[in-house]
């Protein structure tokens, strides 16, 4: 068996604010305690939301950028397509371009000093208010590593009062991904794809709840962003084994192995071997599966496509 770190990834799915370091909580003036399990999704965002709350300053997010593309380049991630709730925290810290402004001087930092590709992805919460993601798509289009926008939070609230916004992005060229067939079932995924215009689905693992939808998403080749990891923790599926993935993949799904920022990549591809039995040749599947599903240019696709069939031939 290879050694799941080298193994060229891309990365699709994480929240940049789930990643920050304990040691870094602690920094800041917080509790870096983290539940094994929640016990809702909404226990989920009230933890998360105490961790945001410690972000103040430029060089808080300069920092936890940093040491995100820092810990990323240890798992083996290449290449990186990293989420952001920008509107949220200028809102917040009364400097509205500054967070954004200080996450991409850190990726830009941290890509050079680990060898890591960075983009980013702004998301907006479906319980806020439409003119929150209006700014978020107008922050959206000043920033050349910002390459497109998403709804994320709870699937109980509809897409459909945000539509307007996905036009005017999907006309701006921006590419457009949302969380559906999470925590709700599959008419959220119904929505993100006729509402939304989803290029990839955030999660999406309900899918498998409507035969039709399957053939659709299969047939228009929308990716599925999958956290498996994550949705135990978020008690969304009862255990690993019984995670609905090897059925995504039968199914002839386009299926990627993410985080969501709740653990890391190689671990993530390591229990894939060890509870699915898959090996090298299904997680090299798996890792040109991430690859092609990114938004990466044409050319960095080819060269991770050539290092992942360089690992899977290596002794």
């Amino acid at each position: 068996m290879r050694d799941v770190r080298a193994l060229p990834k891309a990365h699709l799915h994480v929240h940049l604010e789930s990643t920050v370091r304990p040691e870094t909580v602690r920094d800041l003036g917080g509790t870096p305690e983290r539940s094994e399990l929640f016990a809702s999704f909404r226990e989920f965002g009230d933890e998360r939301a105490r961790v945001r709350e410690l972000l103040r300053t430029a060089e808080h997010f300069r920092r936890i950028a940093v040491e995100f593309c820092e810990d990323e380049a240890a798992q083996g991630t290449r290449y990186v397509e990293v989420t952001f709730t920008a509107a949220a925290h200028g809102e917040r810290v009364g400097e509205p371009e500054m967070p954004l402004e200080a996450v991409l001087d850190g990726l830009a930092e941290g890509e050079a000093r680990y060898g890591i590709e960075c983009r980013v992805l702004l998301d907006h919460s479906r319980r806020r208010p439409l003119e929150r993601l209006w700014r978020t798509f107008k922050l959206a289009g000043r920033y050349d590593r910002v390459i497109g926008l998403g709804l994320a939070g709870d699937e109980a609230y509809p897409l459909a009062p945000f539509a307007e916004v996905f036009e005017a992005a999907r006309d701006a060229g921006l590419h457009l991904v949302h969380h559906a067939g999470e925590a709700a079932g599959a008419a959220s995924i119904r929505e993100a794809l006729d509402l939304g215009h989803a290029e990839r689905l955030g999660h999406g693992i309900r899918v498998l709840e409507d035969g039709a939808l399957v053939a659709e998403v299969r047939e228009r080749g929308i990716p599925l962003e999958v956290c498996p990891t994550s949705n135990v923790l978020l008690g969304l599926v009862p255990s690993l084994p019984e995670h609905p993935l090897p059925r995504l993949r039968e199914a002839g799904l386009a299926v990627t192995i993410n985080t969501d920022g709740e653990t890391e990549l190689a671990g993530e591809y390591a229990r894939m071997r060890e509870v699915f039995g898959y090996g090298d040749e299904e997680l090299a599947e798996l890792a040109r599966a991430s690859i092609d599903a990114s938004f990466a240019p044409e050319g960095l696709k080819a060269r991770l496509r050539a290092d992942v069939d360089a690992w899977l031939d290596s002794p």
